[in-house]
């Protein structure tokens, strides 16, 4: 299984601000006084610029790697974006989105890397949101682990079917809210299990999924669960 092109929203916008100071006097004290207006410009630290700030780096997870996705990768994604994604369910949209590292609700921005570690992936990917919108698009994923016990199919690039989606503890409690889920799929006859845990610490949301893409191509059962490692160093930079 391919992972889904990240969609981060480069927000590139600074606001300049001039530093001014009022004074209330007149005459060469009152100049004195009064500082001279600054001609420096404060950079204001993008959505995009946050998150990379936040994402984990080789250096957080001694014996591992994080790697970004190649630009080779793209004939394999999913999905470039949630537009393109469809569900049988409904209720199973923004679940569909998070399991194929694309940004639930309403997203300013957003980041994917990915921990190779033999055939298994675990990809992180990193959402930021407007104040207040987070928690809504927790809540939507959240529900749409309830909602989709049975099994869902998402169509973009391909078809993804899943069989059930199971909530389980998670790998490490963190954040504001934590919630953790197996899913099932079947392919070549063949049942594979897939692990994911989803934090929101403030405005932003965490999402990490594992895959066994080797025992996909291998013909073997696979059940790649989440490497705790790497949880809580993420979880660690996310505060």
């Amino acid at each position: 299984m391919k992972r889904a092109v990240l969609a981060v929203s480069a927000l590139s916008l600074l606001s300049l601000t001039t530093l001014t100071a009022c004074g209330g006097s007149t005459g060469s004290e009152a100049a004195a006084d009064k500082p001279e207006p600054s001609a420096s410009r404060v950079k204001q630290v993008t959505p995009a610029e946050r998150l990379a700030k936040l994402m984990i780096t080789k250096a957080d997870v001694p014996g591992l790697d994080v790697k970004t996705p190649s630009k080779q990768d793209d004939e394999y994604v999913f999905a470039k974006s949630a537009d393109d994604v469809t569900v049988d369910k409904p209720a199973c949209a923004q679940l569909a989105l998070a399991m194929h590292q694309l940004a639930v609700g309403e997203p300013q921005a957003d980041l994917t890397r990915h921990v190779p570690e033999g055939s298994k992936f675990t990809y992180i990917t990193l959402t930021t949101y407007a104040p207040g919108k987070a928690e809504s698009a927790f809540a939507g994923l959240s529900k749409g682990v309830d909602a989709c016990g049975g099994g869902f199919t998402a169509k973009a690039n391909g078809t993804s079917k899943y069989d059930s989606v199971t909530t389980e503890k998670p790998v490490a409690q963190a954040g504001d809210q934590s919630i953790a889920f197996r899913a099932t799929t079947t392919f070549q006859g063949i049942t594979h299990t897939m692990h994911a845990q989803a934090v929101r610490s403030g405005e932003v949301v965490a999402v990490y999924f594992s895959v066994d893409g080797g025992a996909m191509v291998q013909d073997r059962p696979g059940d790649a669960k989440l490497p705790a490692a790497v949880v809580k160093a993420q979880n660690a930079k996310l505060g």
